[in-house]
């Protein structure tokens, strides 16, 4: 008995493998795939405080920390005291990072007039020559900055991304390690309530 080579189980299988061949060595691939996975549900960002007041214990304002701009400029967040400081950490070879970067742009435009509330997405590699292009390749925008000073003490965890939410006293109200889908509904509504 002669066994066929090109059954459809096999051709299954080969494409099964290449697919995930292709997602263990394509970040873009990877992000695709946590990007549905945003879309249909996971991945969802914390709708309330996630920092106590132990951890704030202490803060009389927000933690020293400078930015600088692609153009070059510098800013310390604790001038900007009275406003709502949404800060993203990320990268651009990091698949959760580019998952989540199509929300942050909808939130940013969402909310660009808004006085109350700034937004800094922070390339963790400092390298405006990888993060100012992967901004405009996708369309996107968001600003990009860098850190110019050491980064305040629990902002940055081991992982990326990780979004840091600083109210308009100064306090830490939100820390999220992970991508996740920053135009959901109450996540929305959580940070218009903040930002009145």
């Amino acid at each position: 008995m002669k066994m066929k080579l090109f059954t459809r189980p096999v051709i299954t299988n080969v494409i099964i493998g290449a697919l995930m061949v292709f997602l263990i060595v394509s970040p873009q691939a990877k992000a695709l795939m946590i990007e549905g996975f945003m879309k249909i549900g996971l991945f969802q960002p914390p709708t309330s405080s996630t920092v106590n007041e132990k951890e704030n214990a202490g803060n009389n304002g927000a933690p020293y920390l400078l930015l600088k701009s692609s153009d070059g400029k510098t800013l310390n967040i604790q001038d900007l005291k009275g406003k709502v400081v949404f800060i993203n950490f990320w990268a651009t070879w990091c698949p959760p990072c580019i998952a989540e970067m199509p929300s942050i742009n909808a939130l940013y435009k969402r909310f660009k007039n808004n006085p109350n509330i700034v937004f800094f997405p922070v390339d963790v590699d400092n390298n405006f020559s990888k993060s100012v292009p992967f901004m405009k390749k996708n369309a996107y925008a968001l600003p990009v900055y860098n850190a110019a000073s050491q980064l305040p003490e629990g902002f940055l965890g081991n992982a990326i991304p990780t979004t840091v939410i600083i109210d308009k006293t100064g306090k830490m109200v939100l820390r999220h390690e992970g991508g996740a889908d920053y135009t959901n509904k109450k996540f929305v509504e959580y940070l218009e309530g903040i930002c009145r």
